[in-house]
């Protein structure tokens, strides 16, 4: 891992403690320098992207991994939210999701995330998962430097 760069800021929104220990232990392998930071419902989620009691110090993710399945306010409601609030909005939002029903994926796409992801059960194909999406995010696509030293939204 290359300390000398930033680290990518990764949002886990993830109510499973197994699935949260499963993508840390995938992305420590990660030759990628990066920070996951994992909530475990909708509240906090929304509390986290926006600076509020206890996340006032929390770094602007540059990518958020979204569980549908949340307590207190569910993975649809967070997205909506996020994508719909102009200082968050260019945030790429990742659902990864036990879900393969048709109508949460259309349903996700409408709320404009960025991609779906549905989570595999068995655990090297996790890993692969969470590898294939670090890889695309980080090394592949261009993200935008928002809230980062010397950035600029017009």
């Amino acid at each position: 891992m290359d300390d000398s760069v930033q680290p990518i800021e990764i949002l886990l929104i993830e109510d499973n403690p197994g699935d949260i220990a499963l993508t840390k232990e995938a992305l420590l392998e990660s030759k990628i320098n990066n920070r996951l930071h994992a909530v475990y419902d909708g509240e906090q989620a929304l509390a986290f992207v926006r600076r509020q009691d206890p996340y006032q110090n929390a770094p602007r993710p540059d990518l958020i991994l979204l569980d549908l399945n949340l307590p207190r306010r569910n993975g649809r409601e967070v997205l909506q939210e996020i994508k719909q609030d102009p200082t968050l909005r260019a945030i790429p939002v990742v659902i990864l999701t036990t879900s393969r029903d048709e109508e949460d994926i259309l349903r996700s796409y409408a709320l404009h995330a960025n991609c779906y992801v549905s989570k595999p059960v068995d655990l090297e194909k996790f890993f692969q998962v969470i590898r294939s999406i670090e890889q695309f995010w980080f090394t592949v696509v261009k993200l935008p430097q928002i809230d980062k030293p010397g950035a600029r939204i017009a």
